[in-house]
């Protein structure tokens, strides 16, 4: 049984349908296999792999690293609910500012491809949430990593909770407009 690759609203976004095999004894479930990502457009080398933990309430976000330290993320929920939030920050992108989300959990078996030129974010919707994500070209460069402000108005995001629960980090992120963004869209 094949992934099955579905484009959102931002057709870069991808939302994944991962290969699941139920019995009496539990399942076993592919979450990447380099053959099909590649035949689907999400190519190159994941360099590194994060595992993340939070409380319900907790908004991680919105962040991504600055070419060229740029990543992509392919993100899945271990155990828990999330929404996961996309927004274009590709300058002269048909869709630069807007974003897509989608609600992750480990009920079902579906991953999500947010492509470099990407700012991510997620937050919780049950208790706690156990989070992975690989990364693909650049591993974490401090350097180069930046944000956007989750509630930037121009973004109007609709996040489904509303006290997010912020590092001090995320509670001082600029809005789009004011970001240190160098991404630029080149068309295909």
């Amino acid at each position: 049984m094949p992934f099955k690759f579905t484009p959102l609203n931002i057709p870069d976004v991808i939302l994944i349908t991962a290969p699941k095999f139920p019995d009496d004894r539990g399942f076993f479930m592919e979450t990447y296999k380099q053959s099909e990502f590649t035949a689907h457009g999400i190519s190159g080398s994941f360099v590194q792999d994060n595992y993340s933990r939070s409380a319900q309430g907790v908004l991680r976000g919105l962040h991504y690293q600055k070419d060229p330290e740029a990543q992509g993320k392919l993100v899945s929920v271990i155990k828990g609910k999330i929404y996961d939030v996309a927004v274009d920050i590709r300058q002269g992108s048909p869709t630069f500012g807007k974003w897509t989300g989608v609600e992750l959990s480990d009920e079902r078996p579906e991953l999500l491809w947010v492509p470099e030129g990407f700012a991510h974010g997620f937050c919780v919707l049950s208790d706690t949430v156990d989070f992975t994500y690989k990364c693909s070209s650049s591993e974490y460069a401090p350097n180069t990593y930046r944000g956007i402000a989750y509630n930037d108005p121009e973004l109007d995001i609709a996040w489904p909770i509303k006290k997010p629960i912020l590092s001090e980090r995320d509670q001082n992120l600029p809005p789009l407009k004011e970001a240190d963004n160098n991404y630029v869209h080149t068309p295909e």
